[in-house]
């Protein structure tokens, strides 16, 4: 394969992985922890700069659940990732929704800690 294949591989492959990325509403930090590697490395991925190889494709596969060879489909190269408004959406109502147990959770616990320091001030 030559460079020049190579690295046209690598964007597409990138471009790719960042589409659906962006389709799941993720940001590179999430994809990155769920990876075990560091932010500016899964950005290399996305941008084509490094070599992928199929471990990692693999990995990325099963973490946005689709086929290894969804990744690799060069037919999306010239095309702008169609990212879904209503997936986003959704993904931020769950965000959200988490961020609203743990202060519900948070409140419970400092009413709890209350009520147990009232008594022994009496």
């Amino acid at each position: 394969m030559t460079d020049n294949t190579k690295k046209k591989t690598n964007k597409s492959v990138g471009k790719n992985i960042r589409a659906i990325r962006h389709q799941r509403g993720w940001s590179q930090e999430e994809v990155a922890n769920r990876l075990g590697i560091s932010i500016p490395a899964f950005s290399k991925i996305e941008t084509g700069v490094t070599d992928i190889n199929l471990s990692r494709l693999e990995q990325i596969a099963n973490i946005y659940e689709v086929n290894v060879i969804n990744l690799l489909a060069l037919d999306a190269e010239g095309t702008e990732p169609q990212v879904s408004h209503l997936t986003i959406a959704q993904k931020k109502i769950v965000d959200r929704e988490a961020e609203i147990a743990n202060l519900q959770r948070k409140v419970i616990l400092l009413y709890e800690e209350l009520r147990n320091k009232i008594p022994a001030m009496v």
